[in-house]
Order: structure tokens, then C-alpha cells, then sequence
């Protein structure tokens, strides 16, 4: 059954997101370069490498996956070379492996890509179609969009979901472009991107605007803490970890690798893979199936981590966890190793004599009566629990 509004024009909580999604996207990597193949590896291989286990559970297929033009019924329909069997074939064996199956499409006329048709004046036929094939992801992009206003192109949407009965998690992927933050829970969202997309670099020099880096984007999405919470996530984009030499861009080294996952972990953020999983390094496989720093993010709480000091390129972020520790990030954005330094009491760690300090990285613990420090390097973090000693 649909759910109806609150007597305050908000929808209630329907649990299908209580803490940020965990999965995989096809277009980080592969863009248009996507079959049923690939979907099937991919989804093997996220059982295989243990990201299933460690949480990741949406496989979501990008833009490309849909015949040019619709049929005579008005409907989408699968390509015919790269998915001959069909979007519902692809849910059965995605499913058939404990793992849910994501789809794409735009509030527009056509997708980003321009090669399939949007969804704009046909929502309710094409939520009915990813009901029909078992969808259980929407990303809705923006594109093509003819103008007509956000929020009413994206309540249809989220109308015609609901409509359908079936759980669908809703994926608004607005860039940010009309502070989707404020409106997107009012049309059934579960996340809704806040920056335009991210590249596999540390930092393209736009704080705002196409393409994105890492660090641009944390400066972005750190100060939207107080709209996140169990059921409605920002979304700063997909995970660049593993994905290299697209676009021109290298990728990210091993240090600014876990400073990204470290910190869209701290932000409560979706964590959405886009690299080959079916070809992964054990250094990739180590950052992604961390299973402490994911703790980190789906705690029950649900608090987007934020800063609490930025001494330029030296930041402290804290995120209060549901067992009343801290997650703690000691964030160097700066060109040069640093130490940072803070303390229990900057942090709001509850009043203790003596605390247990959690490298979630090193998998060590140490102790200390309120002060915490650590050497961290260029384009570092260092990530730590803070619990108070019984």
C-alpha cells in the first residue's frame, strides 16, 4: 500500500533506507559499455570478494541499458544486444544471489547519455514497468529536463513509485542544482544527490560545477549534516575507489583512496562502488570491505558526521554513534604530512577519566585521558572510535 502524507505534507519513514544504501554503479567505470554479462559477473563477484557480506547489497545498472525510442505501447524497452533477456531476467539472478537489482532513467525527455528516452509525462507507465521487472533502485538523473521545475518533476516520479506498491528505493539525482536537501523527503526520496559528479581525483578546482573532485566535494556536502538521517541521506556521489585512468583522470593513490571512503563513511553517506569488482586489487577489496569503517556509516543513529574545527587544510570531523562513541576523522587536505590534534572534550565525548581510542584502519586500540593526536599524510585521515573507559 502507498503511503500517504503526514497532516504536515511530509511522507513517513516506509524503512526502506534506515541507514545509507550500500552497493555498486555501472557508470564510473564502464559509462555505455554495459551487457547483461557484465551485470551478471559484477554480481558474482560481489558475492565472491565478500562485499555482499560486508554490506553492499544494490547492483544498479547506469544509463545506456534501454532500446533508442519506446515501443508502440509507450513502454521502455531492454536493449536487444545488450540485454536480450530482459531487465526482469537480470532482477531473478541478481536477486537469485541475496543482492537487489538498480535501474536508470532522467526527469527528461531523454537520459544524460542521450540514448534512450527519460521519464518526463510517462512516470507512471515506466514505474510500473520497473515494478513489473522486481526493481528495487531508482536513480532518477536530470537531464533534458525541459524546464519544467524540480520538484514537480521528481513528485511525479515519487508519486508513481508508491503507486506501484512495490519498495523501491529513490535515488534523486538532482546536482544539487535546487537544494534538493530541503524538498526531496517531501517526494519520497531516500537520497538525493548534493554536488554535480565526482571524477577519480583528489581535487579539479571547482567548488561548484562540473567535474568534482574528492575534497571539493567534502567541502560541499559537510555542511548539510543536519538534513540527513535514517530514511533520507545526502548523497555526495558514487565511490571512486579502484577507478582509474577514466576521462583523463589517473585515479586516486592509496592514501586519498581511504581518506574518500574514511570520509563519505564519517558523512553518513551512500556507499556506491563504481569500480571493476570483477578485476580487484586486494588493496581496493581492503579499503571497500573495511567492516569497521562501515560500521561507521551504517550506524543506527543515522548522524551525518560534520567538522568541528578547520584549521585550513587540517580538519577535525566528528559523528556521534548510537553507543554514545565518536567516530573521528583527522582530516589533512594539505600537500604535506601534519599532526592534528584534538580532545575528548572538542569532540562532545562523554566525561570519562580515560578513553580507548580505535585506529579503524590499523585495527589497534590505544588509551588516553582526553587528548588524541596523529600524524597524518598528505591527502590523508586518520580514522578513530572514541569510546569512554568503564
Amino acid at each position: 500500500m502507498a503511503l500517504a502524507p503526514t497532516a504536515s505534507g511530509a511522507l513517513p519513514d516506509d524503512g526502506l533506507a534506515a541507514t545509507p544504501p550500500m552497493g555498486w554503479n555501472s557508470w564510473n567505470t564502464f559509462g555505455c559499455n554495459i551487457n547483461e554479462q557484465l551485470i551478471r559477473e559484477t554480481a558474482d563477484a560481489i558475492v565472491a570478494s565478500g562485499m555482499r557480506d560486508a554490506g553492499y547489497r544494490y547492483v544498479n545498472i547506469d544509463d545506456c541499458w534501454a532500446e533508442p525510442e519506446r515501443n508502440a505501447e509507450g513502454e521502455l524497452e531492454p536493449h536487444h544486444e545488450r540485454f536480450p533477456s530482459g531487465i526482469k531476467a537480470m532482477a531473478d539472478y541478481v536477486h537469485g544471489k541475496g543482492l537487489k537489482l538498480g535501474i536508470y532513467t532522467s526527469a527528461g525527455t531523454r537520459t544524460c547519455a542521450d540514448t534512450m528516452p527519460g521519464a518526463l509525462g510517462h512516470e507512471e507507465v515506466d514505474a510500473r514497468t520497473f515494478a513489473e521487472w522486481e526493481v528495487d533502485f531508482l536513480k532518477y538523473d536530470n537531464c533534458n529536463n525541459q524546464g519544467v521545475p524540480a520538484t514537480e518533476r521528481y513528485a511525479a516520479m515519487g508519486d508513481a513509485l508508491r503507486a506501484t506498491g512495490r519498495p523501491i528505493v529513490y535515488s534523486v539525482c538532482e546536482w544539487g542544482e535546487n537544494a534538493p536537501w530541503e524538498w526531496a523527503p517531501d517526494v519520497g526520496a531516500h537520497l538525493w544527490r548534493t554536488t554535480d559528479d565526482i571524477k577519480p581525483a583528489w581535487d579539479t578546482g571547482n567548488s561548484d560545477g562540473f567535474p568534482m573532485g574528492v575534497v571539493n566535494i567534502i567541502e560541499a556536502n559537510g555542511k548539510l549534516a543536519e538534513h540527513a538521517g535514517p530514511g533520507d541521506w545526502n548523497d555526495p556521489d558514487m565511490l571512486e575507489v579502484g577507478v582509474h585512468d577514466v576521462e583523463g583522470y589517473p585515479g586516486l593513490t592509496d592514501t586519498e583512496a581511504v581518506a574518500h571512503f574514511s570520509m563519505w563513511s564519517i558523512m553518513a553517506a551512500p556507499l556506491i562502488a563504481g569500480n571493476d569488482v570483477r578485476e580487484m586489487p586486494e588493496n581496493v577489496k581492503q579499503i571497500l570491505t573495511n567492516r569497521e569503517v562501515i560500521a561507521v556509516n551504517q550506524d543506527a543513529a543515522g548522524k551525518q558526521g560534520a567538522p568541528v574545527r578547520d584549521d585550513g587544510d587540517q580538519e577535525v570531523w566528528v559523528k556521534e554513534l548510537a553507543d554514545g562513541s565518536r567516530a573521528v576523522a583527522l582530516f589533512n587536505r594539505g600537500g604535506e604530512a601534519a599532526t592534528i590534534a584534538t580532545t575528548a572534550e572538542e569532540i562532545g565525548a562523554k566525561q570519562a577519566g580515560r578513553y580507548v581510542l580505535r585506529d579503524l584502519w590499523a585495527h589497534t586500540d590505544t588509551e588516553t585521558g582526553g587528548e588524541i593526536s596523529a600524524e597524518v599524510p598528505s591527502h590523508g585521515v586518520a580514522l578513530l572510535r572514541v569510546t569512554p573507559k568503564r
